[in-house]
C-alpha cells in the first residue's frame, strides 16, 4: 500500500495576508446578514398549518375507506353466524369514530 506523502508549501509573508484577509471579510460579510430566527420559524409555522387541511381531509378519507372494509368483513361474519359479530362492528366503527374524532379535536384545539 502507498503512503502519502504530503507537503504543504509554506506561504509567504503576502499570501498569509490575503488568504486572512478573506477569511476575515467573508466572516464578516455572513454576520451582516445573519438573522435571529424568527422569520424562519414563522414561515416553518405557515408551512406547518397549510399542510394541516390536507392531512384532516386524507384522515377522513381513510376513516372512510376503512369503514367500507369494516362493513362487508361485518357483513361477512353476519351472514358466516360468527358469534362475534357485534365485537368486530364495534371495533371497526369505534376505529373510524376515533380517526374522525381525533382530526377534529386537534383541529380545535391547537386553532388551525
Amino acid at each position: 500500500m502507498k503512503k502519502w506523502n504530503w507537503k504543504f508549501k509554506k506561504f509567504s509573508p503576502g499570501k498569509m495576508f490575503f488568504i486572512t484577509a478573506a477569511i476575515l471579510v467573508s466572516a464578516l460579510n455572513d454576520g451582516i446578514y445573519a438573522q435571529d430566527g424568527i422569520a424562519g420559524i414563522n414561515e416553518a409555522n405557515q408551512q406547518v398549518r397549510s399542510y394541516f387541511d390536507a392531512g384532516t381531509q386524507l384522515m377522513y378519507a381513510i376513516g372512510a375507506i376503512l369503514g367500507l372494509i369494516g362493513a362487508v368483513k361485518v357483513y361477512q361474519k353476519w351472514n358466516a353466524g360468527d358469534p362475534d359479530t357485534g365485537k368486530v362492528a364495534a371495533a371497526w366503527f369505534g376505529s373510524c369514530v376515533f380517526l374522525v374524532v381525533v382530526a377534529t379535536v386537534i383541529q380545535s384545539f391547537f386553532g388551525v
